[in-house]
């Protein structure tokens, strides 16, 4: 196994599936069983999970809707998510801690470097909601926060794209997939890997982000394997 312990980021979108909005309980059987495989061959896992599917502070913004209101609403969407994610996977024999950058007792307690460390020597995937616990922050920083801080050895971002590309891929059929870029090259390129404070705070702090396919059946096993399937921003 090349990575020993790792951060996932998954965005709200991909819990979709087929749907236009909300949860997909066949998605979050797939992601679960994903997790349980690289948990049962000894990965520590933490997880931080988008609420896009929910709600967006900047599409509330955008609409007129206080920001700093917004923000706290999509911050609640990453928490129903996470939620709904440890439950699939408790279901699936998989023992779980929940954790949040604002803390909701019962459901979840205060997020901290020290707990979430503890709770990944235990055996636990922990799974990171609410963002920073700060509004202005998107959850691709709040992942690369909690990468940081649980000093994991690499950062995934799970996505429907296999990949980082010269261009969308989605909508140029020209577009080239990089098999490995540096931080610097996508910054002078203008390539769109995550926000760019997410991005800085990597860079700053030399957590490579390993950017994949999450819905490709068996592939977060072969990315903790060292398997080639997507591309290293180191």
């Amino acid at each position: 196994m090349k990575y020993k312990k790792i951060l996932l980021k998954l965005s709200g979108e991909s819990l979709m599936g087929e749907q236009d909005y909300g949860l997909d309980p066949k998605m979050l059987t797939q992601y679960a069983s994903e997790i349980k495989t690289v948990h049962e061959a000894g990965c520590q896992i933490g997880v931080v999970i988008g609420g896009g599917n929910i709600f967006r502070g900047l599409q509330g913004a955008a609409k007129g809707m206080d920001r700093v209101q917004g923000d706290y609403m999509g911050m609640m969407a990453t928490l129903i998510n996470s939620m709904a994610l440890q439950a699939e996977l408790e279901k699936q024999g998989i023992s779980t801690q929940l954790l949040s950058g604002i803390e909701i007792d019962p459901i979840a307690r205060k997020m901290s470097r020290s707990r979430a460390k503890s709770n990944l020597e235990k055996g636990k995937v922990v799974i990171i909601a609410g963002g920073t616990g700060n509004p202005f922050f998107t959850t691709d920083t709040g992942a690369a926060l909690r990468a940081v801080e649980i000093e994991a050895d690499i950062l995934l971002k799970g996505t429907r794209v296999d990949g980082v590309y010269t261009a969308d891929p989605e909508k140029d059929k020209n577009a080239t997939k990089f098999k490995s870029i540096t931080y610097d090259e996508v910054y002078e390129k203008g390539l769109s890997v995550m926000d760019l404070t997410a991005f800085t705070l990597c860079k700053e702090n030399n957590m490579p982000i390993y950017v994949f396919n999450m819905n490709n059946v068996g592939n977060l096993l072969k990315v903790v394997n060292g398997e080639d399937v997507g591309t290293i921003v180191q």
